[in-house]
């Protein structure tokens, strides 16, 4: 399922502010309003749209969860309760000089289902005792040796001034950035309604050897110019703690990688480990022995 786009619907960009989007909600509600399209059903789906749009970037809030998650994974997340929640349809029509009564009223409970974003219209008050509670999302540090294999965690947040702990087992290899949903762990809903989700983010903790790209890690190793040109086998360290030889052809060019093939993290959701990448930076002294100039010297004279 694609998501709807919000900015495009209201005719907006991304960067547009508070004041810009609720001008565009405006004249674009205004067109599309029931009282001026009866019976026109296009208009009806595309006024409801507006409406939908704009209860999402007019709050802050809601607006960052859109822009972080996207059109369709906001839309995954998020049911039509929690997009509306807290938007008075009512008050901002009045607001806009948009009519409440008669004829209007009644479209707007047959679309909205007599309470989505309709507050003060028929039915909203029992539709408002089953919305859903605000979700919440918790960042967790994690370093790759966890990330290594599935991990189990005990995690402390604040939930309506109170401390509480929950677990959460992480599977292995999962990404930074990627959430996972503890249902009903979330703030209480209004009114007896059904609690929030906790989300877990994971965040990536920056390691001193290694560097990941999705299950690949990445390590630099230095080299002495003299491994370089006549070759060695190097020692080079694992997320596993081992400690493999590596043998450096002769040769070797600075930034020449070398695949060390299943040491790296576990496929999220998938089978089997990504790779390890050596990259090989060849290591200039900055200060010589009087020895070893004269035979940087002797090889600058052989043209080497």
């Amino acid at each position: 399922m694609s998501g709807k786009d919000y900015y495009k619907i209201l005719g907006v960009d991304k960067s547009a502010s508070p004041e810009q989007i609720k001008k565009s909600y405006r004249k674009l509600a205004l067109k599309y309003h029931p009282d001026h399209n009866e019976g026109d059903k296009s208009a009806e789906a595309k006024f409801k749209d507006l409406n939908e749009a704009y209860a999402v970037l007019r709050d802050p809030e809601k607006k960052q969860q859109y822009d972080m998650f996207g059109a369709e994974g906001f839309q995954n997340r998020f049911s039509q309760e929690d997009i509306f929640r807290d938007f008075d349809l009512g008050s901002i029509f009045k607001e806009f000089g948009f009519g409440r009564g008669g004829r209007g009223q009644g479209n707007y409970s047959r679309m909205f289902g007599s309470g989505h974003g309709s507050r003060g219209f028929d039915g909203f008050q029992n539709r408002e005792q089953r919305l859903k509670g605000q979700n919440l999302i918790y960042e967790l540090p994690m370093t790759l040796e966890e990330l290594a294999q599935p991990t189990s965690k005990t995690i402390t947040y604040q939930l309506n001034g109170c401390q509480e702990q929950v677990s959460v087992k992480v599977p292995a290899g999962i990404k930074g950035g990627q959430k996972l949903r503890l249902q009903g762990k979330g703030q209480p809903g209004p009114n007896g309604g059904p609690p929030g989700d906790l989300y877990i983010q994971i965040k990536d903790t920056p390691h001193p050897l290694f560097r990941r790209d999705n299950a690949d890690l990445y390590l630099r190793q230095n080299i002495r110019f003299s491994q370089a040109v006549l070759g060695a086998d190097i020692e080079v360290p694992t997320l596993e703690k081992k400690v493999l030889k590596l043998k450096i052809p002769p040769g070797t060019q600075n930034n020449a990688k070398f695949r060390l093939k299943n040491f790296g993290l576990p496929i999220y959701n998938g089978s089997g480990k990504g790779n390890a990448y050596v990259e090989i930076n060849i290591d200039v002294p900055k200060e010589l022995t009087d020895e070893q100039k004269d035979l940087v010297t002797s090889l600058a004279k052989a043209q080497l």
